[in-house]
């Protein structure tokens, strides 16, 4: 398992329900095409897999 995720999200959240909105701006993540770098641990992954359509992701190996 990687130590570090890098998240962009690739799709706009307009239209989408509260929670996807939430979920995202919980990762940190406030334009489209912004990306930020998280920590791999079990709660960002399950915030990933809830918004997957949303997001490319990218495993960082430091």
């Amino acid at each position: 398992m990687a130590k570090k995720l890098e998240i962009t999200l690739k799709h706009s959240v307009i239209g989408r329900p509260e929670s996807q909105r939430v979920t995202v701006r919980t990762l940190g993540l406030r334009k489209t095409y912004q990306t930020v770098i998280q920590e791999d641990n079990p709660s960002i992954r399950g915030m990933i897999s809830k918004v997957s359509h949303l997001l490319a992701v990218r495993e960082l190996n430091d």
